[in-house]
């Protein structure tokens, strides 16, 4: 009976034993896991984020770029508050050589570019050392080149798209399209024209005379402002300012930039400040990690979808 007693404590000591050497793997390994999770979400931070991966060190002079990217909107990368706060923060470094714009936009609103354009000319005033220069990627029309004509010269590849001075309303008519389908228009108005360009009524001859003049106006207001900023440079040619478009190659014979030339060029040879530190704002970085993770699967949903297609 004794040494029955003893054969079943040995085993239950084995049991426990055995017990708490998985406890403490399996605490190890969960440290471990945590750790390693820590690491790869903080290199993943610095990846994602420029201001964690460091510039100049303060006191080292570098070029100042901000970037305008996309179309100029309220709200968007490339709003007014956006860049115009970018560039204050360049032009106010007291290690700023000189700043780049570049930009990459088809345009967008005329009131966003006025901002933008308007505030160039101000901080040009104010530090009349820091020279500004646009350095034009793959398009700068409408609205981008607005705000381009402020800069002090404007660089740009070849093959890059430049242009497009004019202003556009967009709209459709459905009026024949109702009256096949039977479906009768009731807009209530307090205001004659306060249903103007409503696609479900007729034209209305004076309306379009007006937004016609309207149009005008703001055009006349981007060539102004593209005029002031070019100057003696421009050589007007037909279509100049009715909206045509531009290679980068064509648009140095016309006036409308300067020189051919990347950021990178601007920064070495132009500024003489190769180190180049981004003031762009950034949006924050949870926004940024989930856009790159939406990327990275819609890039793995093609993939896989082509891959089923080729086989």
């Amino acid at each position: 009976m004794s040494e029955s007693n003893n054969w079943e404590k040995d085993v239950l000591t084995s049991i426990a034993t055995e017990g708490l050497k998985e406890q403490k793997r399996s605490r190890r390994w969960g440290i471990f896991f945590k750790i390693l999770t820590f690491v790869y979400l903080f290199v993943l931070l610095v990846m994602l984020n420029p201001s964690i991966q460091g510039g100049a060190n303060k006191g080292e002079k570098h070029t100042a770029l901000v970037e305008l990217k996309g179309v100029i909107a309220p709200g968007a990368e490339a709003s007014a508050d956006n860049v115009v706060t970018g560039l204050r923060a360049a032009f106010k470094s007291p290690d700023t050589a000189g700043v780049i714009l570049r930009i990459n936009s088809p345009g967008g609103s005329p009131v966003q570019s006025g901002y933008i354009y308007d505030e160039i000319l101000r901080l040009r005033e104010k530090y009349p050392d820091t020279p500004l220069y646009a350095v034009v990627s793959d398009i700068c029309a409408s609205g981008g080149y607005y705000v381009a004509a402020a800069a002090e010269k404007i660089y740009a590849d070849q093959a890059s798209i430049v242009g497009s001075i004019g202003v556009r309303m967009d709209n459709f008519g459905f009026v024949e399209a109702m009256k096949k389908l039977g479906v009768e228009r009731r807009t209530l108005t307090a205001g004659k024209s306060k249903a103007l360009l409503d696609p479900f009524a007729a034209q209305d001859p004076k309306v379009i005379n007006h937004m016609k003049s309207l149009l005008k106006s703001v055009h006349n207001q981007f060539i102004n402002a593209v005029k002031q900023g070019r100057g003696d440079r421009l050589k007007e040619v037909d279509g100049m300012f009715e909206g045509l478009i531009w290679t980068g190659d064509q648009s140095v014979e016309i006036g409308l930039i300067d020189e051919l030339g990347s950021s990178s060029y601007v920064a070495r040879e132009v500024i003489g400040e190769e180190n180049i530190v981004n003031f762009s704002i950034q949006p924050d970085f949870l926004e940024r990690f989930s856009k790159q993770i939406g990327a990275q699967i819609s890039s793995l949903l093609v993939e896989k979808e082509l891959s089923l297609q080729l086989r």
